[in-house]
């Protein structure tokens, strides 16, 4: 019979929180430029589980939930400009 301890699975919690975090930066900051309907939530849904979990990456998971924010205010107001569901960098 094998004892498990909880240092193992801690450690290993917090290093998926952590690269929970660093996606999440990574996908807020891709989705500034594409795909920001689909990639601003998901980077905030990251963000708010790394920080639940107890990241020790903080600092990134809170810009990967402010780029995520920002991914959804870039769309409202791209949106808002031409009246459609999207936008493009052209006419």
């Amino acid at each position: 019979m094998e004892l498990t301890t909880a240092a193992p699975r801690r450690r290993n919690a917090v290093r998926d929180a952590d690269g929970m975090a660093v996606a999440s930066f990574i996908l807020g900051l891709v989705g500034l430029l594409v795909f920001n309907v689909f990639l601003g939530p998901i980077a905030i849904a990251l963000a708010a589980v790394a920080l639940h979990r107890g990241t020790t990456r903080r600092g990134r998971a809170f810009l990967g939930l402010g780029l995520g924010a920002a991914d959804l205010l870039v769309l409202a107001v791209f949106m808002s400009a031409d009246h459609t569901m999207s936008w493009s960098f052209g006419s």
